[in-house]
């Protein structure tokens, strides 16, 4: 075959060089016959294409390996097999040739069935609140001086294109309740589709098609705010296209380099910051006279209007320890004494902890996300200190206690008397009968008149709740005047003269 270069010598020989084609010939070792194809062609390059390719081996097993190619094509992604064990299959059948012919015979297979495609998409376009598209995402920053991995919640308006990003510890059920409660208060409405991977938080069962079993309190989340729910299909990340190219630019916009912060608050409070300023910044992909910004405003008036929030908790059944804690999510979190002995709900939200036991609150705490950490309400334990007041002084609950003022200064005074521990334990259980602002006003009291004793405090506490009759003099009728006095200073002088 001809190459580029020995062409393009031939036509500057002959063109420009005048030389004749028999010096052409002789110089470049090429024939007569080549030298006129590139003359007469004007062509700077030849192609040479075999107009039929025998198939010596593969001929004869033509129809084995078309059925194999076509079984093999309709079976699922998963289960269909490689071109090297189907090359194995054909071998078994009495198949002599090569590997290589098998592979040229598959690529030529599927082109002809077309089933090897460039990979094209439809372009999608959505009405102003038509639906929303929601992903979670990695991302590696910095919080309170530790590198840690936090996981970003996604959520992109699909006609607007306006954006919302949240960071959580966890990928939980409840951290997407949260997430889709202060997306929609920060929209102040909602769409009426929400599009959405195959997550576990959401889908319980993938069937034929589109049909999914949804997770029963995703369903109801999803009644609340009147959403219809759309599943993707596995592994089709295009049909989320938006949010996905949010993830990606949210990456390397926002969390590039890696962000530095104290906490998840200041964090989430920065990104929401950066959302509504990449929105004011940047002209919408379809509509470029307008940005991003100016078309979410108009879409928030046909959005769905909000009912409220969800009550978004992950509920799992518990058990309470002798020593009061329930542990859940790896943590310890106490409850009140009188939950001893009993299975309790623990209601785990993305930001507390709510124990309810009989349909009543028995303990609730902030959300700790570390590991084998004790969450001490010392308030539930009060109960146990009235059996055991020696407890006060050494309970793990009851370490960095801070209490109010006048009753710390009430503990520092009868610590240093032998039945200190048992009158504090008295003051601390009428909190639990009267309150704390009722009990910190008595002790307030009780420090005005010069005592700090326990007795004194319950008097004090006992008057205020049964204060008595108040007290009323009557005179009898007998006694009562029928004359008003007249004053007569006479006769007070007469008294001092006589006197």
């Amino acid at each position: 075959m001809l190459i580029v270069e020995t062409i393009a010598k031939i036509r500057l020989a002959y063109f420009r060089h005048k030389k004749p084609i028999k010096e052409i010939c002789r110089d470049l070792r090429v024939s007569r016959k080549v030298v006129r194809k590139v003359i007469r062609s004007d062509a700077t390059e030849f192609h040479y294409e075999r107009e039929r390719q025998p198939l010596p081996k593969i001929g004869p097993w033509r129809e084995q390996l078309d059925a194999l190619l076509l079984g093999n094509d309709g079976k699922p992604a998963r289960e269909r097999l490689t071109l090297i064990r189907l090359y194995e299959e054909l071998r078994e059948l009495g198949y002599e040739g090569s590997y290589d012919a098998v592979r040229r015979y598959a690529k030529n297979w599927r082109k002809e069935r077309g089933t090897v495609l460039a990979q094209a998409y439809v372009p999608l376009s959505f009405s102003p609140g038509d639906a929303y598209q929601f992903d979670w995402s990695h991302e590696v920053v910095i919080l309170n001086g530790a590198t840690v991995t936090v996981k970003a919640a996604h959520m992109r308006l699909c006609h607007s294109r306006m954006p919302f990003v949240r960071a959580y510890p966890r990928e939980t059920q409840e951290m997407v309740f949260d997430a889709h409660d202060r997306a929609f208060g920060f929209f102040k409405g909602a769409c009426a589709r929400g599009i959405y991977d195959n997550m576990k938080t959401a889908v319980e069962t993938i069937f034929v098609g589109k049909e999914r079993q949804y997770n029963r309190r995703f369903l109801q989340m999803c009644g609340h705010y009147l959403v219809e729910p759309v599943a993707c299909t596995p592994a089709s990340g295009w049909e989320k296209g938006q949010v996905e190219n949010q993830v990606g630019v949210i990456r390397e916009r926002f969390f590039t380099p890696r962000l530095r912060f104290k906490s998840y608050d200041e964090l989430n409070a920065w990104l929401l910051d950066k959302c509504i300023a990449y929105a004011k910044a940047h002209r919408h992909p379809e509509m470029g006279d307008r940005t991003i910004w100016e078309v979410f405003e108009d879409e928030r008036q046909k959005l769905v209007p909000l009912r409220g929030c969800f009550d978004g908790f992950h509920a799992v059944s518990a058990a309470v320890s002798k020593t009061c804690l329930v542990r859940f999510d790896s943590n310890k979190y106490s409850v009140m004494a009188n939950a001893v002995g009993r299975p309790v709900e623990v209601q785990a939200y993305a930001d507390r902890i709510v124990i309810r036991q009989d349909g009543g609150v028995v303990g609730e705490h902030r959300r700790r996300f570390g590991r084998d950490e004790t969450a001490y309400d010392p308030w539930h334990y009060v109960p146990v200190l009235a059996r055991k007041p020696g407890a006060l002084r050494n309970g793990a609950p009851f370490k960095d206690w801070v209490l109010p003022a006048a009753m710390e200064r009430i503990r520092r005074k009868l610590s240093g008397s032998a039945d200190g521990d048992r009158q504090m334990v008295k003051v601390l259980a009428a909190v639990l009968e009267d309150g704390l602002p009722t009990v910190e006003a008595a002790c307030a009291e009780a420090l005005c008149q010069g005592v700090h004793s326990a007795d004194v405090i319950l008097n004090i506490l006992a008057r205020r709740r049964d204060p008595g009759p108040p007290l009323t003099i009557l005179t009898p009728d007998a006694l009562k005047l029928r004359h008003a006095p007249l004053a007569d200073c006479a006769k007070y002088d007469q008294l001092r003269s006589s006197g």
